[in-house]
Protein backbone atom coordinates (compact mmCIF):
# COMPACT_ATOMS: atom_id res chain seq x y z
CA UNK A 1 0.00 0.00 0.00
CA UNK A 2 1.39 3.38 -1.10
CA UNK A 3 1.71 6.42 2.15
CA UNK A 4 0.84 9.77 1.77
CA UNK A 5 3.08 12.28 1.50
CA UNK A 6 3.40 15.97 2.50
CA UNK A 7 4.87 18.03 -1.01
CA UNK A 8 7.12 20.56 0.17
CA UNK A 9 10.74 22.53 -0.80
CA UNK A 10 12.22 20.76 2.25
CA UNK A 11 11.02 17.31 1.69
CA UNK A 12 12.38 16.76 -2.00
CA UNK A 13 15.33 14.17 -2.18
CA UNK A 14 15.36 13.41 -5.65
CA UNK A 15 14.80 16.40 -8.49
CA UNK A 16 15.65 16.96 -12.51
CA UNK A 17 14.79 20.07 -14.44
CA UNK A 18 14.81 19.94 -18.16
CA UNK A 19 17.02 16.66 -18.61
CA UNK A 20 18.39 15.83 -21.79
CA UNK A 21 19.86 12.07 -22.53
CA UNK A 22 21.78 11.18 -25.49
CA UNK A 23 22.65 8.09 -26.96
CA UNK A 24 25.63 9.50 -29.21
CA UNK A 25 23.83 11.43 -31.93
CA UNK A 26 20.21 9.81 -30.80
CA UNK A 27 18.34 11.69 -28.11
CA UNK A 28 16.40 9.50 -25.43
CA UNK A 29 14.80 12.28 -23.35
CA UNK A 30 13.53 15.54 -23.77
CA UNK A 31 13.43 18.31 -20.86
CA UNK A 32 12.40 15.93 -18.36
CA UNK A 33 11.13 17.27 -15.21
CA UNK A 34 10.76 15.10 -12.03
CA UNK A 35 11.03 15.41 -7.94
CA UNK A 36 10.72 12.67 -5.71
CA UNK A 37 10.32 13.17 -1.84
CA UNK A 38 12.32 12.31 1.35
CA UNK A 39 10.47 8.67 2.03
CA UNK A 40 8.66 8.71 -0.79
CA UNK A 41 7.83 6.06 -3.36
CA UNK A 42 7.38 6.86 -6.78
CA UNK A 43 7.02 4.80 -10.00
CA UNK A 44 8.07 4.96 -13.25
CA UNK A 45 5.55 3.29 -16.33
CA UNK A 46 5.90 3.76 -19.80
CA UNK A 47 6.64 1.45 -22.91
CA UNK A 48 9.74 -0.49 -24.30
CA UNK A 49 11.48 2.25 -25.95
CA UNK A 50 10.13 5.19 -23.42
CA UNK A 51 13.03 6.55 -21.97
CA UNK A 52 12.45 4.94 -18.27
CA UNK A 53 16.07 3.17 -17.79
CA UNK A 54 17.83 6.41 -19.81
CA UNK A 55 16.38 8.58 -16.71
CA UNK A 56 17.75 6.11 -14.30
CA UNK A 57 21.13 5.59 -16.26
CA UNK A 58 21.19 9.88 -16.01
CA UNK A 59 20.42 9.77 -12.60
CA UNK A 60 23.02 7.52 -11.30
CA UNK A 61 25.97 8.92 -13.75
CA UNK A 62 26.44 6.37 -16.52
CA UNK A 63 24.95 9.11 -18.94
CA UNK A 64 26.40 12.84 -18.78
CA UNK A 65 24.44 15.55 -17.75
CA UNK A 66 24.78 19.46 -16.85
CA UNK A 67 25.26 19.42 -12.94
CA UNK A 68 22.28 21.54 -12.29
CA UNK A 69 20.32 19.21 -14.07
CA UNK A 70 20.45 16.82 -11.40
CA UNK A 71 19.82 17.71 -7.68
CA UNK A 72 20.06 14.98 -4.77
CA UNK A 73 19.46 15.86 -0.78
CA UNK A 74 20.28 19.52 -2.06
CA UNK A 75 23.30 18.89 -4.21
CA UNK A 76 23.53 19.15 -7.42
CA UNK A 77 25.13 15.78 -8.68
CA UNK A 78 24.76 15.84 -12.52
CA UNK A 79 27.76 15.58 -13.55
CA UNK A 80 29.61 13.49 -11.01
CA UNK A 81 31.45 10.10 -11.61
CA UNK A 82 28.80 7.07 -10.83
CA UNK A 83 31.04 5.76 -7.86
CA UNK A 84 30.65 9.34 -6.27
CA UNK A 85 26.74 8.97 -6.90
CA UNK A 86 26.71 5.80 -5.14
CA UNK A 87 28.80 7.31 -1.95
CA UNK A 88 26.47 10.53 -1.99
CA UNK A 89 23.57 7.54 -0.84
CA UNK A 90 21.78 6.35 -4.63
CA UNK A 91 21.71 2.67 -5.03
CA UNK A 92 20.61 0.96 -8.63
CA UNK A 93 18.99 -2.58 -8.78
CA UNK A 94 19.76 -2.83 -12.21
CA UNK A 95 17.39 -4.60 -14.85
CA UNK A 96 18.62 -7.97 -15.10
CA UNK A 97 20.17 -8.10 -11.56
CA UNK A 98 23.79 -8.53 -13.24
CA UNK A 99 25.09 -10.72 -10.42
CA UNK A 100 28.97 -11.91 -10.20
CA UNK A 101 28.62 -15.09 -11.53
CA UNK A 102 32.11 -16.50 -9.63
CA UNK A 103 30.71 -14.94 -6.33
CA UNK A 104 29.12 -16.96 -3.92
CA UNK A 105 25.50 -15.18 -2.76
CA UNK A 106 27.33 -13.72 0.64
CA UNK A 107 30.07 -12.22 -1.57
CA UNK A 108 27.73 -10.57 -4.14
CA UNK A 109 26.11 -8.78 -1.40
CA UNK A 110 28.83 -7.82 -0.21
CA UNK A 111 30.66 -6.31 -2.83
CA UNK A 112 27.67 -3.88 -1.88
CA UNK A 113 28.91 -2.56 0.79
CA UNK A 114 32.50 -1.57 -0.24
CA UNK A 115 31.18 2.35 0.31
CA UNK A 116 31.24 2.17 3.95
CA UNK A 117 28.49 4.41 4.15
CA UNK A 118 26.66 3.68 7.76
CA UNK A 119 22.95 2.73 8.37
CA UNK A 120 20.51 -0.01 9.11
CA UNK A 121 21.32 -2.49 6.34
CA UNK A 122 24.05 -5.16 7.10
CA UNK A 123 24.44 -9.06 6.01
CA UNK A 124 22.24 -9.79 9.11
CA UNK A 125 19.61 -7.41 8.04
CA UNK A 126 19.34 -8.65 4.49
CA UNK A 127 19.04 -12.43 5.73
CA UNK A 128 16.30 -10.53 7.85
CA UNK A 129 15.03 -9.38 4.59
CA UNK A 130 15.33 -12.54 2.93
CA UNK A 131 15.73 -14.91 4.15
CA UNK A 132 15.86 -17.86 1.78
CA UNK A 133 19.97 -15.97 0.78
CA UNK A 134 20.51 -16.65 4.14
CA UNK A 135 20.31 -20.35 3.41
CA UNK A 136 21.80 -20.14 0.07
CA UNK A 137 24.60 -17.42 1.13
CA UNK A 138 27.64 -19.93 0.19
CA UNK A 139 26.00 -21.29 -3.19
CA UNK A 140 27.52 -19.52 -6.45
CA UNK A 141 24.48 -16.14 -6.96
CA UNK A 142 23.65 -17.52 -10.52
CA UNK A 143 22.51 -20.91 -9.28
CA UNK A 144 19.34 -19.72 -7.76
CA UNK A 145 16.79 -19.04 -9.60
CA UNK A 146 15.48 -15.81 -10.78
CA UNK A 147 13.68 -14.57 -8.17
CA UNK A 148 16.19 -14.98 -5.70
CA UNK A 149 18.98 -13.91 -7.85
CA UNK A 150 16.11 -10.40 -7.87
CA UNK A 151 16.36 -10.55 -3.78
CA UNK A 152 20.62 -10.74 -4.27
CA UNK A 153 20.63 -7.37 -6.48
CA UNK A 154 18.33 -5.94 -4.27
CA UNK A 155 20.58 -7.28 -0.68
CA UNK A 156 23.57 -5.90 -2.71
CA UNK A 157 21.97 -2.28 -3.25
CA UNK A 158 20.64 -1.92 -0.05
CA UNK A 159 24.17 -3.34 1.59
CA UNK A 160 25.59 0.49 0.43
CA UNK A 161 23.21 2.16 3.04
CA UNK A 162 21.46 4.14 0.17
CA UNK A 163 19.04 7.29 1.00
CA UNK A 164 17.45 6.36 -2.38
CA UNK A 165 17.31 3.04 -4.10
CA UNK A 166 16.39 2.71 -7.74
CA UNK A 167 14.69 -0.32 -9.27
CA UNK A 168 14.58 -1.30 -12.61
CA UNK A 169 12.20 -3.66 -13.50
CA UNK A 170 12.05 -5.38 -10.27
CA UNK A 171 9.13 -7.86 -12.29
CA UNK A 172 10.79 -8.72 -15.22
CA UNK A 173 10.84 -12.08 -16.56
CA UNK A 174 9.16 -13.37 -12.99
CA UNK A 175 6.47 -15.54 -11.69
CA UNK A 176 3.12 -13.04 -10.47
CA UNK A 177 3.89 -14.72 -6.76
CA UNK A 178 7.11 -13.71 -7.17
CA UNK A 179 6.61 -10.83 -8.23
CA UNK A 180 4.22 -9.85 -5.12
CA UNK A 181 7.28 -11.28 -2.73
CA UNK A 182 9.29 -8.89 -3.74
CA UNK A 183 7.16 -6.13 -3.70
CA UNK A 184 6.45 -7.08 -0.21
CA UNK A 185 9.59 -5.79 1.09
CA UNK A 186 9.22 -1.78 -0.12
CA UNK A 187 7.50 -1.07 3.17
CA UNK A 188 10.15 -2.58 4.67
CA UNK A 189 13.04 -0.83 3.00
CA UNK A 190 10.73 2.41 3.53
CA UNK A 191 10.51 2.01 7.07
CA UNK A 192 14.54 1.93 7.66
CA UNK A 193 14.67 5.60 6.04
CA UNK A 194 15.42 4.56 2.13
CA UNK A 195 13.40 6.73 -0.52
CA UNK A 196 12.21 4.28 -3.47
CA UNK A 197 12.36 5.09 -7.28
CA UNK A 198 10.95 1.67 -9.07
CA UNK A 199 10.80 1.51 -13.19
CA UNK A 200 8.15 -0.64 -13.88
CA UNK A 201 5.89 -1.98 -17.27
CA UNK A 202 3.79 -3.59 -14.78
CA UNK A 203 1.20 -0.98 -14.62
CA UNK A 204 -1.04 -2.80 -11.74
CA UNK A 205 2.36 -3.48 -9.27
CA UNK A 206 3.49 0.28 -9.99
CA UNK A 207 0.43 1.52 -8.89
CA UNK A 208 -0.40 -0.31 -5.80
CA UNK A 209 3.27 0.23 -4.72
CA UNK A 210 3.88 4.09 -5.39
CA UNK A 211 3.00 7.05 -3.83
CA UNK A 212 2.82 8.70 -7.12
CA UNK A 213 3.39 8.18 -10.49
CA UNK A 214 4.98 9.00 -13.43
CA UNK A 215 4.44 8.21 -17.28
CA UNK A 216 7.04 8.70 -19.84
CA UNK A 217 6.38 8.49 -23.28
CA UNK A 218 8.78 8.61 -26.23
CA UNK A 219 11.48 10.17 -23.69
CA UNK A 220 8.63 12.68 -22.20
CA UNK A 221 6.74 12.76 -19.02
CA UNK A 222 2.88 12.18 -20.26
CA UNK A 223 1.38 12.13 -16.97
CA UNK A 224 2.15 12.18 -13.28
CA UNK A 225 -0.05 12.27 -10.35
CA UNK A 226 -1.27 10.19 -7.13
CA UNK A 227 -2.65 6.91 -8.37
CA UNK A 228 -5.77 7.50 -6.73
CA UNK A 229 -5.87 10.63 -8.56
CA UNK A 230 -5.48 9.06 -12.13
CA UNK A 231 -8.11 7.20 -14.31
CA UNK A 232 -7.95 4.56 -16.66
CA UNK A 233 -8.16 6.39 -19.79
CA UNK A 234 -5.79 8.85 -18.42
CA UNK A 235 -3.17 6.22 -18.02
CA UNK A 236 -3.79 4.50 -21.06
CA UNK A 237 -3.64 7.41 -23.12
CA UNK A 238 -0.47 8.62 -21.31
CA UNK A 239 1.01 5.02 -21.72
CA UNK A 240 0.16 4.19 -25.29
CA UNK A 241 -0.39 7.81 -26.50
CA UNK A 242 -3.98 7.22 -27.68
Amino acid sequence: MSQPTDTTTQDVLLQTRAMDAYYGDFQALYGVDFHLNRGEAVAIIGANGAGKTTFLRAICGLLPSPAETVTFDGQAIGNMEAYRIVQAGIAMVPEGRRLFPSLSVEENLAVGGHTQRKGPWSLDAIYSLFPILGERRHQPGTQLSGGQQQMVAIGRALMSNPTLLLCDELSLGLAPIIVREIYQMLPRVREQGTSVLVVEQDIRQALDAADRVYCFQEGRVSLEGAPNTLTREQITQAYFGV
